[in-house]
């Protein structure tokens, strides 16, 4: 098959077209290198040893995608392109909304129009409605996210609902996945935010590298055993590898899937940084700072729907997603920078 990635030149995107090249398929990928690096898919290249196919867009850009679709003869699409920060999202929601969703519109405009029906969507596990209940199952209910960012997964939830139904020829995987970390075991490819990182293991690991002199704990009063947040951390390489799974499925049926993706165990911020100190001997200083808007105490998945339905699991543990994520940074303390 010829996939079509777009944002695939990020950090999940570009573990993924790893993953779909060395599985024989053909990639293109399709990124405005917005929040990500033209390095990244390079080293892929190279780590797959096949190349793959490039254009740079963006993701409203409706024409463009059209001609990207036809023109390299794309049979699927696996849809990672947005903004992503929970915290920024807050401060800006109508960018949120027009990149995500309005970036949503336009692709599913262009796969119309290029006659190609069959999609994977990144989604999130902040569509679910805030709960007391763990771990989360595709049958929790959804609800007003906390956040515009996940508020715009949603919404793209009930955009490729509605358009599944009154089209039954669409086939489309919602992947619901939870807080993504880890890299490549090479340490070739890994995370590589532009500023200050959103979330908290590439905070950890530059902090630990010495670009950032301190990581922020963002609240301790959280009612979790030791106050702060409790998250399911799934290896970048994991989530990748259900991609494929998803994609496998839904290319060979006509509907409308839900699956998450995620380990099943949740752990705490201090959990993670203590876990990261055993495994790699570096401290990592740290400051307790006010909660931020839009976090959740504690989330983490119910992954048995995907484990029985795809033949997926998570195969690594949080000391590989450290472990990994470390090498990554301390071969790379610029990122694609350096």
């Amino acid at each position: 098959m010829t996939i079509l990635l777009t944002g695939g030149a990020g950090f999940i995107g570009s573990h993924t077209a790893l993953v779909l090249l060395e599985a024989g398929h053909e990639v293109v990928v399709y990124d405005n290198l917005s929040n990500a690096f033209r390095e990244s898919l390079l080293r892929v290249e190279a780590l797959a040893g096949r190349s793959l196919a490039f254009v740079e867009g963006d993701i409203r850009d409706t024409a463009r995608l059209r001609d990207t679709l036809t023109g390299h003869g794309v049979d699927a699409v696996i849809h990672f392109a947005g903004l992503k920060a929970v915290g920024e999202s807050a401060s800006r929601p109508v960018a949120y909304y027009e990149n995500n969703v309005g970036g949503t519109l336009s692709l599913c405009n262009a796969m119309d129009a290029a006659g190609i029906k069959t999609l994977v969507f990144s989604s999130s596990a902040t569509v679910y409605a805030e709960s007391g209940t763990m771990p989360l199952a595709e049958s929790a209910p959804t609800g007003r996210p906390t956040n515009p960012y996940g508020s715009s997964k949603l919404m793209i939830e009930w955009l490729l609902e509605d358009l599944q139904r009154a089209d039954p020829a669409w086939s489309v995987a919602l992947l619901r996945y939870f807080n993504p970390g880890g890299a490549h075991e090479s340490g070739e490819i890994g995370e590589d935010p532009n500023g200050l990182p959103n979330n908290l293991l590439p905070f950890i690991t530059q902090v630990a590298v010495g670009r950032l002199d301190s990581l922020s704990v963002y609240g301790n009063d959280y009612p979790t055993a030791d106050g702060t947040g409790v998250r399911d951390y799934i290896h970048v390489m994991d989530l990748a590898a259900g991609h494929l799974d998803a994609l496998r499925v839904i290319a060979d049926t006509r509907g409308l899937y839900t699956w998450n993706l995620g380990t099943g165990r949740g752990y705490s911020v201090l959990e993670v940084i203590e876990s990261f100190e055993r495994v790699t001997g570096k401290a990592v200083p740290y400051a307790i700072a006010p909660r931020r808007a839009g976090d959740l105490a504690e989330c983490w998945a119910d992954a048995s729907r995907a484990n029985d339905e795809l033949g997926w699991r998570a195969m690594r543990g949080l000391d590989d997603i450290l472990a990994d994520a470390w090498r990554w940074q301390r071969r790379n303390p610029a990122g694609y920078r350096g």
